[in-house]
């Protein structure tokens, strides 16, 4: 993929709605050895459709060597670790070089645009494959600044971005981006997606446009601290289970990828 920086004009139509569909997206793939182990899992046995790649996370790369021919997008990270754009400028580091999660705010949009083109170009080395879309570790395109930064790589690579409410979503669409119609998902400090939980959310599903649910399968995390670690095998097990098949089955849903917006 050639992407050069540089803005581009916005779509003539920033999206059409294909039928309804749903995206069961697990996040953090390449964070740690033992999430990736858990979302690859979700991915080959359960019902999780697609996942999101962490470049800078230290598994990535051998998490993208074992997802390969899997529908994977970009986890765009500008909280932690080192950045991949050689040009990302030392003010906007933390001490030790790294991205600082606590500015990402103050971002000027050409910094976060060289820095979503250099990830997803990382993305599709270790993958060699295209990614399916982009979301952003911590929702931090909620920013201004981030949010138009990305939307200039994602609108010139014709990729999907996740929104997850409508003030995103109408803000995506104006940049000409492609995205979701409606986002479920939750990361709190409960054990979340269990399968009573999933379950009630499948029964609330919309009727009409794509869903994405948003997830974050795995094992217990071996080499990063994180306050989500229990939580992750409570939900690898959930989507392994024969019982989420079934519900969607009977809810007449077979979870799809982000390219069904791509596609339309």
């Amino acid at each position: 993929m050639a992407l050069l920086p540089g803005a581009s004009p916005p779509l003539k139509e920033a999206q059409a709605t294909p039928p309804r569909a749903l995206i069961i997206n697990a996040d953090d793939l390449g964070y740690d050895p033992g999430i990736t182990r858990g979302i690859l899992q979700a991915l080959r046995e359960g019902v999780v459709s697609s996942a999101t790649l962490m470049v800078n996370a230290p598994d990535a790369e051998a998490a993208a060597r074992q997802a390969r021919g899997l529908a994977i997008g970009l986890h765009l990270n500008l909280d932690r670790g080192a950045p991949v754009a050689p040009s990302f400028p030392r003010e906007w580091r933390t001490g030790d070089g790294g991205l600082d999660g606590a500015r990402v705010g103050a971002l000027p949009a050409d910094v976060v645009e060289a820095e979503a083109l250099a990830q997803l170009e990382r993305l599709e080395r270790l993958l060699g494959q295209a990614a399916t879309h982009v979301d952003v570790h911590k929702h931090l395109h909620r920013h201004p600044q981030v949010l138009e930064g990305l939307s200039r790589v994602a609108r010139r690579a014709g990729l999907p971005v996740r929104s997850i409410d409508a003030d995103l979503r109408s803000a995506l669409r104006a940049r000409g981006v492609a995205t979701n119609d409606h986002f479920v998902g939750e990361s709190g400090g409960t054990a979340y997606w269990t399968q009573e939980r999933f379950a009630r959310a499948l029964e609330a599903l919309p009727s009409e446009g794509v869903t994405e649910w948003m997830c974050h399968p795995g094992h217990l995390p071996e080499l990063v601290t994180t306050r989500y670690a229990a939580q992750r095998e409570v939900e690898r097990t959930t989507f392994v289970d024969a019982r989420a098949r079934e519900a969607l089955r009977q809810a007449g849903v077979s979870p799809t990828d982000y390219r069904v917006l791509t596609r339309a």
